[in-house]
């Protein structure tokens, strides 16, 4: 069985910083892309950054400049750095990535089951 575990959100005020965390762990052949990705309140899950194997990184327009993915030496870890926290980015955070797992052929994304961050003004 797969689980990915997300730790480090929380509340924190405007202009501060959090440091998510991510595990993907259980029966894992190889692990591609990590993701992140949010949603808030009455809007659509959106994409914040990604991460391939090898370390190319991309991040979404609305936070580049601010948001940093970066991937674990192990490899089954993603961070993402969050500074100059905006009221706008409370949401749930959400951790993906595409692996495959030892019960299965190919590539499948997991999700893991999102941690609540609040930036207050």
């Amino acid at each position: 069985q797969v689980q990915l575990v997300e730790s480090g959100g929380g509340l924190v005020q405007s202009g501060g910083s959090l440091r998510l965390s991510c595990v993907a762990s259980g029966s894992i052949f190889a692990i591609n892309t990590m993701a992140w990705y949010r949603q808030a309140p009455g809007k659509q899950r959106e994409l914040m950054a990604t991460i391939d194997s090898s370390g190319g990184a991309d991040t979404a327009d609305s936070v580049k400049g601010r948001f940093t993915i970066s991937r674990g030496n192990a490899k089954n870890t993603v961070y993402l750095q969050m500074n100059s926290l905006k009221p706008e980015d409370t949401a749930v955070y959400y951790c993906n990535a595409d692996l495959v797992p030892y019960t299965d052929y190919g590539f499948h994304s997991y999700w893991g089951q999102g941690i609540q961050v609040t930036v207050s003004s």
